[in-house]
Order: C-alpha cells, then sequence, then structure tokens
C-alpha cells in the first residue's frame, strides 16, 4: 500500500459508479475505541462482500481521508483512510492506519466476491 493520492483514488473510486461492487468495510478497536471506567472499549463494525451500487463516490479531507459512497437509498462511508492500493485485478483497497502503523478502518471494492478465508472454515464445522 502507498499514502493516498486523492486524484487517483477518486479515478478509481469513479469505476465502480453504476456497477454491482462487492463492499469490504471493517473497523477495529483502533477507530472508535473509547475508555470508560479505566477499560478500553471493544469495537468493531464488519461486512464481508456485501453487494452494493452506488450513484456517486468521492474522497474528501487531507490526510487521513473519507469516502462516501452514494446510494439511490443511503450512503457507505468510511473515515480515517491513509492509503491505498489498486491490485492486477482493478480491485481498490484502502486503509487507515494509525500512528504505530495498525489498521483502525479498511474499505475495499471490487467487480468479484472477496475471499472469504477462515470465515468459509467455519461453515464446514
Amino acid at each position: 500500500m502507498q499514502p493516498i493520492d486523492v486524484q487517483s483514488v477518486q479515478a478509481a473510486l469513479e469505476r465502480f459508479v453504476g456497477d454491482d461492487v462487492y463492499v469490504h468495510l471493517e473497523t477495529t478497536n483502533g477507530a472508535y475505541a473509547a475508555h470508560r471506567f479505566g477499560q478500553p472499549m471493544a469495537v468493531c463494525a464488519y461486512i464481508r462482500n456485501g453487494l452494493v451500487k452506488f450513484e456517486r463516490a468521492q474522497i474528501a479531507g487531507s490526510r487521513p481521508y473519507r469516502v462516501g459512497l452514494k446510494m439511490a437509498s443511503g450512503w457507505i462511508y468510511a473515515e480515517g483512510l491513509t492509503d491505498y492500493e489498486v491490485d492486477g485485478e482493478g480491485r481498490l483497497m484502502l486503509a487507515g492506519h494509525d500512528a504505530e502503523g495498525r489498521l483502525a478502518v479498511a474499505l475495499q471494492l471490487s467487480r468479484t466476491p472477496w475471499p472469504m478465508g477462515v470465515l468459509d472454515e467455519w461453515e464446514e464445522e
């Protein structure tokens, strides 16, 4: 991954507009973690292979960045993004890393489903 270049990411986002897109979006304890009574609160959100179609995509901000995907009936939104990669299959992977390099948020877009890995193994049990 490399630091986000706004023009490159905007162009990559626009290539998905109007198409069926598989979305991976997650946050980890690094994002939105709150401390209550001296204890960290475990926080996570995760969606893998949500199939969506969006009519508009926009990157905004200045390191860290935010990306919004406007669908017909709502939004997908990720904030705290710092790095990106477009792989050989044209998939866009955006990530937000904290000052120590830990993943805090990920937003990934693909025209084909993302591999499920260990989650497939859970179904076999």
